[in-house]
């Protein structure tokens, strides 16, 4: 039983497939709850960021510790992505939903009272597991909630909008609570958060957990020990060397460890994870996608972020301002897309995103300089960034799950949802061992244009690999449809 059918008429809709759908007060307030967690992870990321320094000035945390703040949310959040999307479908989603969630309230404030690095680090990563869990368990609520089509097209634009305006806000909050304290940027969340948790007691619906399918203990410990190991070698290596033998020796061991996950489902009666959902060339491709997307847009924020404080001594607060249009446009344009994707297909659209980060790549890397006039150089990229996240991250979402069984929505959110944040944290972790083996040391006070360029390089290769990776389908005409309504190219 799904969701839309456990609560009757919440939708009005009609046969037609462009038809106006009307929308109960509840479900408006369930999707409102999700929208708020999805804020709430966006803005823990940008916010915690932004008050590291100050966070290692009063506890007395070298660089490497700080890194660990994190990096250690990456590691929880990471690598348990894909299996918190499958427990949610096998367990349930609203049980889980609520228990993860609760534990990310607990995790925030505990963070902000803290006066122990090491107890810092560990709530970070308690937090990390904690939105490992509630971020797939929220999208496939939303995915199961919202019918296929325009609905869920419409829904997923106007959640995409909190998950980017809490990223932008973060960077501008950030900035502001650090400076009456960075334990605030720790609790500020807790209150909405908890607010969240008592709306989806009320709200959202019970729902049926999985007969079959949550016996799998040999498959959730190898893809669990697989995946953090995997996190844990990426985000670790830059520090250590990608060369250095022991990196090499956990990566060989995370792959040893996936490899037999891989195994272990081919010969299960009833897996954790069903292989074949890999067979769908329009989820493979909206896979790749988010990972050239997310993967880019990161890495050259964290680029610009270190360029214009330390390259040109701007204030934390007047770099997150110079980078909000990109947030801005995000949250004017996203609540459209669902209607262009409507209109256009999934296809297209995530063509003409990636086009447009592209374009914002090549731009500041050959316009770019030590002095870049912030008009000509760094705006018109910004402008092309922001379009190119608000057609996205909708598109790519819509894409990733549509043709997906209800059983199955977490797996398929979690899936997507891990090759966004994995593959994000690959390319960053490239981007960083490129800016920082540059001719300017690590730590030094200034950083010139030419330090970022190689990590450009990178960022915008990644961004037209994954453009030729989308265009393609659309040069064969579509040889196959697995998912013909939404990905029509």
């Amino acid at each position: 039983m799904t969701i839309t059918e456990s609560i009757p008429n919440l939708t009005t809709t009609t046969d037609s497939p462009g038809a106006q759908r009307g929308w109960t007060g509840r479900l408006w307030g369930i999707l409102a709850v999700l929208c708020v967690v999805m804020f709430l992870d966006g803005l823990d990321v940008s916010m915690v960021g932004v008050a590291l320094p100050s966070i290692g000035t009063e506890l007395g945390l070298d660089t490497t510790s700080l890194q660990w703040i994190i990096n250690g949310y990456v590691l929880g959040f990471g690598g348990l992505l894909l299996l918190g999307g499958r427990t949610a479908d096998l367990l349930g989603r609203r049980n889980v939903f609520l228990v993860a969630l609760g534990v990310f309230a607990l995790a925030s404030l505990v963070g902000g009272l803290v006066d122990d690095g090491t107890l810092l680090i560990v709530t970070r990563f308690v937090k990390g597991l904690a939105a490992a869990f509630t971020a797939p368990t929220a999208m496939s609520i939303l995915t199961t909630t919202f019918k296929e089509g325009p609905d869920r097209n419409r829904a997923l634009s106007i959640f995409s909008v909190f998950g980017a305006s809490g990223y932008s806000s973060g960077l501008i909050l950030g900035g502001l609570l650090t400076s009456a304290g960075w334990r605030w940027t720790f609790l500020m969340p807790v209150p909405f958060a908890v607010a969240a948790l008592a709306a989806a007691v009320v709200l959202i619906p019970r729902d049926r957990p999985a007969d079959t399918g949550g016996h799998d203990l040999a498959g959730a410990v190898t893809l669990v020990a697989g995946m953090m190991l995997a996190v844990y070698t990426v985000v670790s290596a830059p520090a250590r060397g990608w060369a250095d033998p022991l990196t090499l020796g956990l990566f060989a061991l995370a792959a040893a460890l996936l490899t037999s996950f891989v195994l272990v489902e081919r010969r299960i009666a009833h897996p954790l994870v069903r292989l074949s959902i890999l067979r769908v060339g329009a989820i493979v491709r909206a896979n790749l996608s988010i990972i050239a997307l997310f993967g880019s847009y990161l890495s050259f924020q964290f680029m610009m972020t270190i360029f214009l404080q330390s390259g040109l001594g701007w204030s934390p607060l007047k770099m997150a301002m110079a980078l909000l249009p990109a947030g801005l446009i995000v949250a004017v344009v996203s609540p459209f897309v669902g209607r262009l994707v409507d209109r256009f297909g999934t296809a297209r659209m995530i063509v003409a995103a990636i086009g447009s980060l592209s374009a914002g790549y090549l731009w500041f890397l050959f316009v770019g300089s030590d002095q870049p006039t912030y008009v000509v150089a760094i705006v018109p990229s910004v402008i092309l960034l922001g379009f190119g996240f608000a057609f996205g991250f909708t598109s790519i979402m819509a894409q990733a799950t549509a043709g997906v069984d209800d059983s199955e929505q977490g797996l398929a959110s979690g899936l997507v949802q891990t090759s966004m944040q994995v593959g994000a944290a690959l390319v960053l972790a490239l981007t960083t061992a490129l800016v920082t083996g540059g001719s300017h040391a690590a730590g030094e006070a200034t950083a010139s244009f030419d330090q970022f360029r190689p990590g450009l390089v990178l960022v915008t290769g990644v961004a037209l690999v994954g453009l030729a990776i989308t265009v393609s389908p659309l040069l064969r005409r579509r040889r196959y449809t697995a998912v013909p309504v939404l990905d029509r190219g």
